[in-house]
């Protein structure tokens, strides 16, 4: 039967293909498309699979678009190939970070144009995409709803150097066309959000025909624009225009944990400043000399700004698991509070 889907299309380029040994040339890649507790789909250029796990295998090692080796006929894992990018979630008191997405180019960080707007909340998103090496794009929904969306657009611009944001009406067919240039072929995107901002309407919408069985929406409360999960599950789909997109359940929180390069990168004007302190250790709190504190003073950077630095920085530092204990039984503990 010939290939219905080439490699290329879903993704497999070469940082892919140079992993791949001649003694596993024999080997089918594939792209993982579900993951569920006890079983896990992938997508060859022949079309879905079941994957069979080897017995030391646990789906919680595997990430939805993850590429994968497979046994041709049995379909049973060998090995995951290295990944380009890793969207990873860590929560509280959980000992390992929860697999978000792998192998995404752009993430589009989906809030809407009313209540759930929240700077803050988006700067925490930006810092995942970051530290994960995807490239962010702020999708702001729901912009039918509002006679004017641009105090929307230039809140979000200014969360990050070079940041795009755009505006959707995601039940619209024009959803795909401004979002088109992130979903070409081979491309991935991933979408991450509050329940409620149309994250599942936004995928009905770029999917189109090509989505089998269409994800289940549902309505927000009026009052404070809240929303209900209605995507309880990461899955991979084809977009209409020849890419691919993941789809996430809303996140209720997201804490900050081993991101210190990804919140550098968010606060890049602070980044920046910080080695023009008179004290190579300061705090940009109170210390004389501080190049920080008269950039806020001086009105060239927002205090707003630095406070919700400070504040991430500090979860990021205190969530950051530390190595410790003797040279061969080192145990993982967090850092404590200062």
């Amino acid at each position: 039967m010939p290939d219905a889907t080439p490699l290329a299309d879903l993704g497999f380029d070469a940082h892919f293909a140079d992993q791949v040994t001649g003694d596993e040339a024999h080997l089918r890649p594939a792209r993982i498309a579900t993951v569920h507790r006890a079983r896990m789909s992938a997508l060859t250029t022949a079309g879905s699979v079941r994957v069979t796990l080897p017995a030391h295998a646990t789906t919680g090692d595997f990430a939805v678009g993850d590429w994968v080796l497979l046994e041709p006929d049995s379909h049973r894992l060998h090995r995951r190939l290295d990944r380009h990018t890793l969207l990873e979630r860590h929560t509280e008191g959980a000992r390992q970070p929860q697999l978000i997405a792998a192998n995404v180019d752009t993430l589009f960080i989906v809030t809407s144009c009313n209540a759930d707007f929240n700077p803050a909340r988006l700067e925490r998103y930006l810092a995942l995409a970051n530290e994960a090496g995807c490239d962010p794009v702020i999708v702001l929904t729901k912009a039918d709803t509002v006679a004017d969306a641009s105090s929307y657009i230039a809140q979000a611009g200014v969360l990050q150097r070079g940041l795009v944001a755009v505006t959707v009406n995601a039940k619209s067919p024009d959803a795909g066309a401004a979002l088109a240039r992130w979903c070409g072929a081979g491309q991935t995107v991933a979408l991450v959000g509050s329940s409620g901002v149309g994250k599942s309407t936004l995928l009905n919408t770029l999917a189109g025909d090509a989505l089998a069985v269409p994800q289940e929406t549902g309505a927000i409360r009026e009052d404070d624009a809240k929303g209900r999960h209605t995507t309880t599950a990461r899955s991979l789909h084809p977009i209409a225009g020849g890419g691919w997109v993941i789809d996430t359940p809303g996140m209720r929180t997201l804490h900050m944990s081993e991101a210190a390069f990804g919140i550098d990168t968010l606060f890049a004007e602070i980044t920046e400043l910080a080695p023009l302190c008179r004290f190579r250790d300061c705090t940009h709190a109170h210390e004389p000399g501080c190049a920080v504190q008269a950039a806020v003073a001086a009105g060239t950077l927002d205090a707003g700004r630095l406070d919700r630095w400070r504040k991430l920085g500090d979860e990021n530092r205190d969530n950051t698991p530390v190595l410790t204990g003797p040279r061969g039984n080192r145990v993982v503990v967090p850092k404590k509070r200062r």
